[in-house]
Order: C-alpha cells, then structure tokens, then sequence
C-alpha cells in the first residue's frame, strides 16, 4: 500500500514505515496485539524459524454408534451406548502468532465475512483496519488534521465469483476505512488513477486515446480512456489475478526446485525390497512456494523423508539438505527476496544470479531464462489486452499513449509486448 498528498503543484510521497510502500500484511499475537507492514512479515518469518510443527485435531464433540445390552426385558439402566469421539479439522497448537496478508482477494466474496484467529473472529474490515490507520498515522505527520476525504485505489474487478463482488468490496473497504479514522471521497479503479496521475504530470491539452496497463504485485487492470484537454471518458475496464506474486513463484519453481532435489531419485529398502522412484517432490511444492505457510513443513511427516534421502550420501544429498535447511530454518522468504532482487535486476541487466546466503546457493539466472519462464504469462496479458480494446470498441492503431504502472510492467518482456503491440 500507498499514499500520497497533492498540493496543487506537487505530489508528496507519505513515509509509511522506512520507505513509501508498505507491505499490506497484519500480524496478531496471541494476546491479540497487531503488527503491520514490514514488522508483522518480520515477526511472522522470525518465530517460526527452526519451530517444530505438531498438528493436532480438536475433540469437538461424541456420536452415539451402538447401543448394546437391550434383549427384551432388560433392565434399562444396564444399557450402554458405544460412543466415538468427533474430531475437528487440524491446527497448529503452538503456532505463535497469526499473518494476513491477500485480504483484499477475500472482499468480493459476500459468503467470507469473518476470520477465526485463535479462539476469537474477526470480521475481514476489523483486520483491514490496522493497516489504513498506520496509513492514516503516516498521512498525519505530513498533513494537519482534519484529513480531507480521501481518493481511494482499487482493483477494476475484485476476486471472487458473485456477480455483486465489487459493491460487497467497496462496501467493506469504506467501512474499514472509517473504522481507520479515514473518510472516503471516492474509489478509483486503479489503472483509472494511473491515467489521471499521467494525465496531470505531462500536462498535456491535446486530445487522444490512453490504454494504461497497471501490472502490479497481485492484479493485472487496464483501462482504456479517451481525454480532451481537463476532461476524460472511461470506454473500458479489464482485468484478472494475474501479477508479479506469481512470476516469484514460477521463477522459484523453474530455478530453485531443480536445485532442492526435485527430479532426484529415492532408492530405499521397504519390507527386504529395494524402491527406487523419484522423490515425491510434489508433495513439498505449495508449501515451499507458498511462503507464508512453509513452516507447516517443519513436521516429522515431511522431514523424515529428506533426511532419508541424505542419508544415502550420493552427489545430490547436497540439495537435500538444502531443502532441509530450508524447513527446519524457514528460509522460503529468504529465498523469495532473493528471487525479487534478481527479478528487478534483470530489467537492467541480461545476466544476473539468484543469491541465497542461508542455503550457501547461488543459482545463475538470465533474462532469456526468465522470457521463456513468462511464456504463459505474457500469453494471458495480450489477452487481456486485446479484451479491453474490444469492450472500448478500439483498434491498437487508435491508442494514442500506452502508460505502465506497477513494478511488473518494468520487465522488459512486458516492455517487449506492449511495444510489439502498439510500436512507438
């Protein structure tokens, strides 16, 4: 997240913690006390560094299977009822804290409205709400309350599968927002607002056709505008989940798996036979991609198998161990940050490295790599290109300016695509 303020000539970043953006993450304790932005991620990734994981079910009540010792006559009181015992959905009895983060892919769906943390629920405004004060805290120290109303971004199209999704989401958006001590004078689409800002900052009178493309951490939104002078006309919206999120996680899977063990054989002894098959590395991968959840690897289920697998000592024990560190030391956001690091690099750069200390690992990585890993990617945003400019009844040669926004748009492939598209 982020915020600004406009003083008729200048825009002014706000500080929200040590730089402009901050991390969309809360983080609640066990006594219920919230962290936001970089800390809650910190204190998350922290105290489940090198925690075991045991997963136990919750006794939530008995079911009467059988009732025995009912012969006709028989004294009633000498009758018994077999009981079993009903068991709820696992959890993490010693897990510390708490992190959300992505809450606003659950805003659209009318059916999710509250969220258990440890023994209570919180309703999705009540989390969102930590974060909008620290932005309101920042916004303070710049700017002397009373805050004016605020213009608030937000997604073209919310996730979620009710047709009503964008107004249940604004709906709880502005709740949270006033919880926050934050009044809202209106939402933007965000590629709508990126128009605008271009818009001002080039200060330009002529009149034309704007396709902006905002491609983000979470989203891909376009929007195509007509402007004239001060005055603008909004032809059409588009946009999917589709963002700089899940290229981290197709460059963890195409560059580091092969180097934590996956395509490795697994040759074992099982009731006086010999098993040789792959390592079921398929098993390990959500958890490993998925960050916020890799300490749930931190079980005996899951660690005695690799710590099998090094036993046998061939050439590849070495990833094995890596995946193992891996686990036992909650290294998969090292190993994201990493990634982001060598990702921003290569917008520069045509050759770089994934570099990652706490694995003693140092993986080599170059765009040509990185092109063919956004294949897919790349295939799905001129998709989304070409839906937007049929909603607004346009060709590309009728697009005036392209305008990128958001930090996947600065990938030269992207670069590469809008230019191919749309060339000068």
């Amino acid at each position: 997240s982020a915020a600004a303020w406009f003083d008729g000539q200048q825009l002014h970043r706000v500080q929200l913690e040590a730089a402009p953006i901050l991390p969309t993450a809360v983080h609640l304790d066990r006594a219920y006390l919230a962290l936001t932005g970089t800390a809650a991620i910190d204190r998350y990734v922290e105290e489940n560094r090198g925690r075991r994981v045991e997963l136990v079910a919750e006794l939530i009540g008995e079911s009467a299977t059988g009732v025995t010792g009912n012969n006709t006559g028989e004294d009633i009181t000498r009758l018994e009822t077999q009981r079993n015992a009903i068991y709820g959905p696992l959890h993490d009895r010693t897990l510390p804290g708490r992190l959300f983060l992505g809450l606003k892919r659950l805003l659209g769906d009318p059916e999710i409205e509250r969220l258990t943390v440890f023994e209570k629920h919180y309703r999705i405004v009540a989390l969102l709400t930590p974060i909008l004060a620290q932005i309101r805290l920042g916004l303070e120290r710049d700017v002397p309350p009373p805050l004016p109303a605020v213009h608030a971004g937000r997604p073209v199209t919310f996730e979620g599968r009710s047709g009503a999704r964008n107004g249940v989401a604004t709906a709880r958006l502005t709740e949270a927002y006033e919880h926050a001590g934050l009044r809202i004078a209106e939402f933007y689409p965000e590629p709508v607002a990126a128009t605008l800002s271009w818009l001002q900052g080039a200060r330009r009178r002529q009149s034309g056709t704007a396709l902006t493309v905002d491609f983000g951490g979470g989203t891909l939104d376009l929007a195509v505008v007509r402007f004239e002078g001060a005055s603008f006309e909004v032809l059409s919206t588009h946009g999917m989940a589709l963002g700089g999120d899940r290229i981290d996680q197709l460059i963890f899977e195409h560059m580091l798996f092969p180097e934590l063990g996956k395509g490795e054989r697994w040759v074992r002894e099982v009731e006086g036979r010999t098993i040789d098959t792959l390592f079921p590395f398929h098993e390990f991968e959500s958890g490993l991609i998925n960050w916020q959840t890799t300490f749930l690897l931190n079980q005996n289920e899951w660690r005695h198998r690799v710590v099998d697998r090094i036993a046998r000592g061939d050439a590849a024990a070495e990833k094995f161990q890596r995946l193992l560190d891996l686990i036992t030391f909650n290294y998969s956001y090292n190993c994201f940050q990493a990634i982001r690091r060598a990702k921003v690099q290569l917008s520069t750069l045509t050759q770089t490295s994934i570099d990652i200390p706490e694995l003693n690992l140092t993986v080599p990585f170059s765009r040509v790599q990185l092109d063919a890993i956004l294949a897919q990617v790349l295939a799905r945003t001129r998709e989304c290109v070409e839906t937007v400019l049929s909603r607004a009844c346009r060709a590309a040669g009728e697009i005036d300016v392209v305008i990128r926004t958001g930090g996947t748009s600065e990938i030269v492939a992207v670069r590469d695509l809008l230019e191919s598209l749309f060339p000068q």
